[in-house]
């Protein structure tokens, strides 16, 4: 499979949050107004302004506190189910080059309910004031003028990586043999699927990943997403013979 991916090394990352500012940057998005929560994750949750976030988790093992970092993002699914919802290729794209799930201005004509509730990881969020829905666009623009998305060049750890897919799909299973020297339960996050893969040394539940606000699975989306699915296959189908028969 050709296109781009990143390898997103969450034990190299130390949550210094220097992707979420130079995503900032680049893309021209405003500060939000927030506030202390008690937790070192700052601001809370993704939104139509914040297209990638550094989440935090803290919890004890052997006795000792441990801390997580997960930098929250699209995934850019080799499939995506959103896309698929949308069903409008002038709203929402795969670009062929690189694997980019685009969304374009045409995405406020879309139910944003559904496009939401299709994407397995909770990604996509809406601008209340213009409808348009928005999330990480792997810098496709840099991209084009052969540029790093700016999180990976911002990074000072070397907890991003990206590059061809097939180079990353190595690196990902080489660090991860080597992790697991240390930690046997590393993995790495639906690698076969995406296009933003994550190398864990804990299980996913301790990096509050997989859930969104209200408690739903990445399981629970894919089945949700079904029925809608379906009827767009079974309009295709019809559409199809209709045109056969006019013919």
């Amino acid at each position: 499979m050709d296109g781009k991916s990143f390898l997103i090394d969450t034990l190299r990352c130390i949550g210094c949050r220097g992707c979420m500012v130079a995503c900032k940057q680049w893309n021209m998005l405003p500060a939000e107004k927030t506030k202390n929560r008690g937790s070192y994750q700052n601001p809370p949750d993704l939104s139509a302004k914040t297209f990638t976030l550094v989440r935090f988790n803290e919890f004890e093992e052997g006795g000792k506190p441990v801390w997580t970092f997960f930098k929250e993002q699209c995934r850019h699914c080799v499939e995506p189910p959103c896309a698929d919802a949308a069903n409008d290729p002038e709203a929402i794209y795969v670009d062929k080059a690189t694997g980019a799930v685009v969304y374009t201005k045409k995405t406020k004509k879309l139910n944003f309910e559904e496009i939401q509730v299709a994407c397995p990881y909770n990604i996509p969020r809406q601008d209340p004031k213009t409808g348009q829905i928005f999330k990480c666009t792997m810098c496709i623009d840099r991209l084009k003028v052969g540029m790093l998305p700016a999180c990976v060049k911002a990074c000072a750890t070397g907890a991003l990586n990206f590059g061809d897919r097939d180079e990353i799909l190595k690196l990902a299973k080489s660090r991860l043999e080597y992790v697991k020297k240390e930690f046997p339960k590393a993995t790495l996050v639906d690698m076969e699927e995406v296009r933003v893969i994550y190398l864990l040394a804990y299980p996913e539940d301790k990096y509050q990943v997989g859930l969104n606000e209200k408690g739903i699975t990445r399981k629970t989306a894919l089945k949700k997403m079904l029925p809608a699915l379906g009827a767009v296959v079974l309009s295709s189908i019809a559409s199809f013979f209709e045109k056969r028969e006019s013919a």
